[in-house]
């Protein structure tokens, strides 16, 4: 039923900035294995916003493979917590949402996570089952369990305090009460944003107090938006929605540096580590385009909140965009003379094509940064052509030619 713990721990790993603690964790897989019992693995969603980019799905990519391994889920969408407001990372204080909006995101969530999960092992729970039944003693008792000193030690809590700005009491609440889920639920795994650490600990801490045996905390990183610096997020305008239409998707995935298109494939993609491994060795070893690599992650993302189709469409769409931007009519087609391994060095196709006088004056050419293969720029002076398709080749500001 259940992989060894390695393999299993390996695939957990992936993209995660902390595990606490890994060996508590591989004790757990451990006896999972051997009473046949799958982990209780959650996490926990207040629906402040009706809808999901890729950011939001940093988690459920990492809870999919929780059940990829055989585990269960607990989706849980904290209807009562939302209500309350966590201010992680603000300086003041968030205002709360009505019950309606609750209720009205928390419908949206349910109809987009299971474009990732798998519904035949996600519980889907709403913290108001067991928040709204505690009484004013349950409260007092829950409170008890923690102090102010501890709460202040919250890095924005602290930063506040030392401004000045005011705190609510009930702001202090929302970790008790989202450590009590943990404690509701018997989650033998807490899974959240690097940002959420101190929330996800305050759980071990509760479980303990109630003599339960304490989750293990799982953080992953705040997914980097289009521009490459601030976090995914609607407000800075870098988002990916993921109910966008296809080339939307396409299009925006297609505009991200190379270096993060690694994070994605790392922390969003279904290939394997040793896929992702790979291909990271063949984009640095020249064997495989970044572009290539980049138009694969976009077909997998737009496919798995779409279709397979029309993934390939907006594909299509975009080559042929992007063949039209800004390109003269009358690019002329050279045929290239390959080598017995079905590839040419760039300078020297260049050369023979008449588009440069010399095999130095292409070195020099890649060394400024002027020369681009299919839109992407080439920094490798000893960059070769593959066999594989028409390229388009810039050359300077107004040299073009398609090389085949």
């Amino acid at each position: 039923m259940f992989k060894p713990v390695e393999e299993q721990i390996s695939v957990i790993r992936r993209g995660a900035v902390e595990i606490l603690i890994e060996d508590e964790l591989k004790k757990k897989l451990q006896k999972s294995i051997e009473t046949k019992t799958p982990l209780r693995v959650k996490a926990g969603f207040d629906p402040t916003a009706p809808d999901l980019h890729l950011g939001h799905t940093v988690l459920l990519h990492k809870l999919r493979q929780f059940q990829s391994l055989g585990h269960t889920v607990l989706f849980l969408i904290g209807d009562f917590t939302g209500r309350i407001g966590d201010p992680t990372g603000k300086s003041e204080t968030r205002p709360p949402l009505t019950e309606e909006q609750v209720k009205d995101n928390a419908k949206t969530y349910q109809q987009q996570v299971f474009k990732i999960l798998d519904l035949e092992k996600t519980e889907v729970v709403f913290n108001s089952e067991w928040l709204n039944k505690l009484t004013p003693q349950d409260v007092i008792e829950l409170t008890a369990k923690h102090t102010v000193a501890r709460m202040l030690e919250r890095d924005d809590f602290a930063k506040r305090y030392s401004a000045g700005q005011g705190i609510s009491i009930h702001e202090f609440l929302y970790p008790l009460f989202q450590g009590y889920d943990s404690v509701a639920l018997k989650a033998d795994v807490e899974l959240g944003g690097n940002d959420q650490k101190f929330n996800l600990l305050v759980g071990r801490d509760l479980m303990r107090s109630y003599g339960q045996t304490p989750q293990v905390v799982l953080t992953m990183p705040l997914l980097e938006g289009t521009d490459g610096v601030q976090k995914m997020s609607k407000s800075y305008g870098n988002y990916i929605g993921i109910d966008e239409p296809p080339k939307e998707i396409f299009g925006k995935i297609m505009s991200i540096s190379d270096d993060l298109m690694l994070t994605y494939y790392e922390l969003l993609s279904d290939k394997t580590n040793e896929e992702v491994k790979k291909l990271t060795e063949d984009i640095k070893s020249g064997a495989l385009h970044p572009k290539t690599a980049k138009v694969n992650l976009a077909k997998e993302i737009v496919a798995r909140f779409h279709s397979v189709k029309e993934a390939e469409a907006a594909s299509t769409e975009f080559e042929n965009i992007f063949k039209k931007k800004d390109l003269p009519d009358d690019i002329a087609l050279y045929k290239i003379d390959w080598d017995e391994t079905e590839k040419v060095w760039l300078p020297k196709a260049l050369c023979d094509a008449g588009v440069i006088s010399s095999s130095s004056e292409g070195r020099r050419l890649i060394k400024q940064g002027a020369v681009s293969v299919d839109g992407e720029k080439v920094s490798d002076q000893d960059f070769k052509l593959a066999k594989n398709g028409e390229k388009l080749v810039k050359v300077g500001k107004r040299r073009f030619i398609k090389l085949v």
